[in-house]
């Protein structure tokens, strides 16, 4: 089950962590998340699951950015969130989207006490000028039925901030 906007206000403070939190952010289903002012962007083209990739960092002015089309930029969301009985699911907002940029074009999917800021795949099929704070995605909760773990470590974690794939670490020791 989907928990409603009203449920997901309760929820703040005992399961449930946006920090911050503005109550005009609250849909009836969701709760809109913004866009931080920094990017990440791959120096190469060629990516290799097996490398550490390395990334350049961009700032989103106040005026906007423009994005190019083709392109993999990373963001990150401004608000942290913890999720501690329910499962958080992250999805572009669709006014975004029909502008043709893709926010979080894959790994939507959160775990049972996640905390973080979550980061951002954004993809876009023309050039887009973007800005710092606007609302770009939404987050949901699902509930979870039966036994469960929490997520208690890994790669992402209680990030700091927009972070590259670390996949190059499931091969180490391998």
């Amino acid at each position: 089950m989907i928990l409603s906007g009203k449920e997901i206000e309760r929820r703040l403070g005992n399961g449930i962590k946006i920090d911050p939190y503005t109550p005009s952010q609250l849909n009836p289903n969701s709760y809109n998340l913004r866009l931080h002012n920094k990017l990440l962007v791959y120096d190469n083209n060629i990516l290799d699951m097996k490398a550490e990739n390395t990334a350049t960092e961009l700032i989103i002015p106040e005026e906007g950015l423009l994005l190019e089309k083709d392109k993999l930029y990373l963001g990150r969301t401004v608000e942290y969130t913890e999720t501690n009985d329910s499962v958080p699911m992250l999805e572009g907002r669709s006014s975004i989207g029909r502008l043709g940029l893709f926010v979080h074009v894959t790994a939507g999917f959160g775990d049972v006490g996640f905390s973080g800021f979550w980061t951002l795949e954004m993809f876009c099929v023309q050039p887009i000028r973007i800005y710092p704070n606007v609302q770009i995605c939404q987050i949901f909760y699902h509930s979870i039925e039966g036994d469960y773990e929490t997520y208690e470590g890994g790669k992402y974690q209680k990030n700091k901030g927009v972070q590259a794939s670390l996949l190059y670490k499931d091969f180490e020791g391998k």
